[in-house]
């Protein structure tokens, strides 16, 4: 009985816990951001991600320059709750850390605002059409023809990405070890083997 009580309490605050993640997310998406705030507040965010938001070309860490605000308050309260498994970013996603849900709002601003540079890491570029066809066929009635997704439904902008980045990403997402995939992308790559994958990472880096 007692073994029951503590499951049904595990239970019962993970269910709690989402709950709180989404209603956070739905806050510090409706509030105004202040970029000159948000600014300061990115200072934790350019020691990987640099000043200009440009990441690293080698994929380290991905470009967040004017990345949706929707997909960065999204994927930080993720990292937070453990909806996404990433050891690197989890201290920084801590409400505590930013400060506050309007610290949020404001460094996902911010970092919407940064300018896409366009330096950004790219494949060999020897199968773009193998990887346009893949993307035509399977991305664009989320993310468009352009690759800029929507803010709205929550689709990250994922042009001119770096490549290692997305080819990282998508292996993940495929074999399940990035659990904040989202099912209808999960159904389209699933059965796309590493060559197909990186054909698509290629194309994509250079949309």
């Amino acid at each position: 009985m007692k073994s029951f009580i503590v499951f049904c309490v595990l239970i019962y605050q993970t269910i709690a816990c989402s709950v709180f993640a989404q209603d956070v997310y739905e806050q510090a998406l409706l509030l105004k951001p202040d970029l000159t705030n948000g600014k300061q507040s990115y200072r934790l965010c350019a020691s990987c991600h640099l000043d200009d938001g440009m990441g690293k070309s080698n994929g380290s860490f991905p470009v967040v320059a004017a990345q949706h605000r929707s997909v960065v308050i999204k994927q930080l309260k993720d990292i937070q709750y453990k909806h996404r498994d990433n050891p690197t970013m989890y201290p920084f996603s801590d409400v505590k850390t930013i400060g506050g849900i309007q610290a949020i709002a404001d460094v996902a601003g911010y970092i919407q605002s940064l300018p896409h540079l366009g330096n950004n890491g790219i494949g060999d570029g020897n199968r773009l059409s193998q990887g346009e066809a893949l993307y035509l066929n399977n991305c664009t009635s989320c993310h468009g023809l352009d690759g800029n997704g929507s803010a709205e439904e929550i689709f990250p902008r994922i042009k001119s990405q770096h490549y290692e980045y997305l080819l990282r990403q998508l292996k993940w997402m495929r074999d399940g070890y990035r659990a904040n995939s989202n099912p209808a992308m999960l159904d389209l790559i699933k059965n796309m083997n590493d060559s197909e994958l990186s054909d698509l990472a290629d194309y994509v880096s250079r949309l």
